[in-house]
């Protein structure tokens, strides 16, 4: 019998090579897995399922698993209004981390020898493919052609076209890769720090002929819950959001981070629908959680962020996190105005029945109620007394 393995498949170019090289070079039974984190449409997923047929696999699963990226990952994003280097809202990052967990199910639900995926040796894909594995089925062998033979793009086409399998591979000026969070653009001038991409290079351009627009999204619980007074589930929302900012151009930008494997790696980004709902969630926060509240959710924020981007989702302190996150958006429930114009936005305020200016005990700059100017004097006199300590003992 022929061993079988589960190929993560996207149908590019990468995964193309390996779906053919593993079944007629190494006689592998090659089982192709699409996981669709909501980046791709129903007639796309249909197209990778009959390429991944043409290329000799043997069975193909197309693995839907966009609300359980949400539920398990989006949601505590927002939570802790995530922008890894206060920019980036890790979007591919954790896209790949459930397209490990989705691939690895399938490959033991099916009894495979073997998982593979066709990343390179030269970014984070690989750490959050391998890593996943390791963790989940360590006795599954992992196989990565691509990055161990260290494969050229030019051989890889023409290995697929002496096999019999002619396809339009042409290299695109830029490397995109969307999804539900958000849409990662690389291409030639990523790769220098003096220069940034043209306005071209992002695949939603300007269409919005109104100068502005109003938009209202709702919270319930720190959850989306409708936009333009709309309820709706969490998923549709954030694809209204981003259908409606993509019109203005809105959310581009680029990002220069530490990768895993400890290069800086840097890459454009288009995510109109994240970035609206996270700052918007952020606003409805300031004016609904205390000081303290949001201090420490600001620390936690960056540590899940950062864990997650790292491929250490299946840590058990990500729970723990997560746990804390969830714990303060109890009265994070209200509606958030905001204005889009090209390229930006306006966030004009909130309307919340647990706003926390709405107090009987004064009104900021104009009116104290619950104290009196005594009360400040003395206040202001103890609160002094540390530093006055100080500068008396140290004179100079």
């Amino acid at each position: 019998m022929r061993k079988k393995v589960v190929l993560a498949f996207s149908g590019g170019l990468d995964t193309s090579f390996c779906a053919k090289y593993l079944s007629e070079k190494k006689g592998y039974e090659v089982y192709t897995a699409l996981a669709n984190t909501g980046g791709f449409t129903e007639a796309e997923c249909k197209a990778i399922e009959e390429k991944a047929y043409k290329l000799g696999a043997a069975g193909h699963a197309s693995l839907n698993i966009e609300e359980e990226y949400y539920e398990k990952s989006i949601r505590y994003m927002v939570f802790g209004n995530i922008l890894r280097g206060g920019t980036y809202p890790i979007s591919v990052s954790s896209e790949r981390i459930f397209q490990a967990l989705a691939v690895i199910r399938y490959a033991k639900e099916i009894g495979a020898h073997a998982v593979a995926h066709g990343s390179t040796g030269a970014g984070n894909d690989q750490v959050r493919f391998d890593l996943t594995f390791h963790v989940l089925a360590p006795h599954i062998e992992i196989i990565t052609p691509t990055r161990d033979m260290n494969l050229s793009r030019e051989y890889e086409i023409n290995y697929l076209k002496e096999h019999g399998y002619e396809a339009d591979f042409r290299k695109m000026e830029y490397s995109i890769n969307k999804g539900l969070w958000g849409t990662s653009v690389g291409g030639k001038e990523t790769l220098h720090s003096n220069q940034t991409l043209p306005g071209d290079a992002y695949p939603s351009q300007l269409t919005a002929k109104e100068p502005e627009e109003s938009l209202t999204i709702d919270f319930l619980r720190g959850e989306i819950a409708g936009v333009n007074g709309q309820a709706m589930r969490p998923v549709d929302a954030i694809r209204r959001v981003e259908a409606l900012g993509s019109r203005y151009a809105i959310g581009r930008d680029m990002h220069i981070g530490d990768t895993i494997i400890g290069i800086k790696g840097r890459v454009g980004f288009e995510a109109a629908g994240s970035l609206l709902i996270i700052h918007a969630h952020k606003a409805l926060e300031k004016h609904t959680l205390t000081k303290w509240q949001q201090y420490w959710k600001d620390q936690i924020g960056n540590w899940y962020g950062m864990f997650l981007h790292e491929a250490q989702y299946l840590d058990p302190v990500m729970r723990d996190m997560e746990a804390f996150l969830q714990s303060t958006q109890q009265y994070v429930t209200g509606r958030v105005l905001l204005t889009l114009r090209p390229y930006g936005y306006t966030l004009v305020g909130i309307e919340s029945e647990h706003d926390l200016m709405k107090s009987d005990f004064g009104i900021y700059g104009e009116e104290q109620k619950a104290w009196t100017a005594d009360d400040v004097k003395g206040f202001t006199h103890i609160l002094a007394n540390q530093m006055k300590i100080y500068y008396n003992v140290n004179k100079e």
